[in-house]
């Protein structure tokens, strides 16, 4: 084969010369070239500022994934786990890691000092912390309100540790001040299954949950006289007053097919005892059968 024609089979296979300071690819002579422009991703699912546009897509590994828009892309975040499938040091999250420190810390070290979070193990812990604020905001949006409550349970429990275990109180503070708000919203996902079953009062218990603990937090840095400024407060009041108002006029429940009464109470059990991954599949279950 002549020079030339070695040159214009190269030219339509895309395989490079081999003094192109690329590495020659002998027995791969065929490549195929493959975009990481995301536009295609994006195309047809503009950006609206006045809502937030989610959606569940299915991903190459056959796992469910979350995509959540933004004005200059798009956030794509697993189901479960961390919400970027990252493991660190072989944990689930960060959080996991730690919690397992410590508990071995304070197993070989009864009577020591006890374990402390570093300023950089806090900063580790409040990003991942953002990724869960991002994906419990994406359930709440697709109403998978269990998945929602999992994960605000999940950043209350991360708040606990780093109040008990950082070193500065600037640290803590960076976690604890979105207490009230990640409360209201574990307060809101535990009701909302409830208010959809027509169970008003096991909904009002939830939101009063929630409205106690957002109260000691107020008592605990002195804020207890500016709760009515507490927005968050405001709301869980609020939203009480108008479950207790539809308790009070509830109608009897009218008969329904045994498969879905059994549903119906499996799930309202689930949430009650924070099964909520269960509660998630039996949502699914009933999702299937009837317009929840």
């Amino acid at each position: 084969m002549s020079r030339q024609s070695q040159r214009q089979l190269r030219l339509a296979c895309n395989v490079p010369p081999a003094n192109s300071g690329r590495l020659a690819r002998a027995a791969e002579p065929w490549t195929t070239y493959v975009s990481r422009d995301i536009a295609h991703i994006l195309d047809g699912w503009e950006f609206d500022p006045e809502r937030i546009s989610v959606r569940i897509v299915a991903g190459d590994d056959g796992r469910e994934k979350i995509q959540l828009r933004l004005d200059l892309g798009v956030l794509q975040m697993e189901m479960d786990g961390r919400p970027d499938g990252v493991r660190p040091e072989g944990f689930d999250s960060w959080f996991e890691h730690y919690r397992d420190a410590q508990a071995q810390h304070d197993a070989a070290n009864p009577d020591a000092a006890p374990f402390i979070l570093s300023e950089t193990d806090c900063e580790r812990l409040l990003r991942e912390g953002v990724q869960y604020y991002h994906r419990y905001l994406s359930f709440w949006h697709l109403e998978r309100y269990e998945l929602c409550a999992r994960d605000t349970r999940r950043n209350l429990q991360l708040f606990r540790f780093v109040r008990d275990h950082a070193k500065d109180d600037r640290d803590r503070m960076r976690f604890d001040q979105f207490r009230p708000y990640v409360t209201m919203m574990h307060a809101r996902a535990v009701a909302t299954p409830f208010v959809e079953l027509g169970d008003y009062p096991t909904a009002v218990t939830a939101v009063e949950a929630g409205i106690r603990d957002i109260r000691t937090f107020l008592e605990e840095y002195g804020q207890s006289e500016k709760s009515d400024q507490c927005a968050e407060l405001v709301q869980l009041l609020r939203w009480r007053e108008e479950l207790e108002a539809k308790a009070t006029t509830l109608l009897p429940a009218p008969a329904e097919d045994s498969q879905l009464a059994t549903l119906r109470r499996e799930l309202a059990e689930a949430v009650r005892n924070e099964r909520y991954e269960e509660a998630a599949r039996l949502r699914d279950e009933l999702r299937k059968i009837t317009d929840l």
